[in-house]
């Protein structure tokens, strides 16, 4: 039986695009290529998730993290 993969769902809202996601995705994809994760999650960008004023927004593993960075999703994905 085929193993699921999990998602990683990021905001590309208007507010979170000023706050800086679309760095964050690049960063999330080079950090997926690197450290084998590719292929047991898949990154999706979303529309405005209604967390406007603290973007950027990242779902993972049924949490949401507010003001996400980098260092915060490699905490979510261990």
């Amino acid at each position: 039986m085929a193993e699921y993969r999990k998602f990683i769902f990021v905001c590309t809202g208007s507010d979170c695009k000023d706050n800086g996601c679309k760095g964050l995705v690049s960063d999330i994809k080079n950090l997926m290529r690197e450290n084998g994760y590719k292929g047991h999650y898949r990154l999706v960008k979303t529309k405005c998730m209604d967390f406007c004023k603290t973007g950027p927004i990242v779902v993972m593993k049924d949490d949401v993290i507010k003001k996400a960075t980098l260092e915060k999703v490699k905490d979510g994905l261990k």
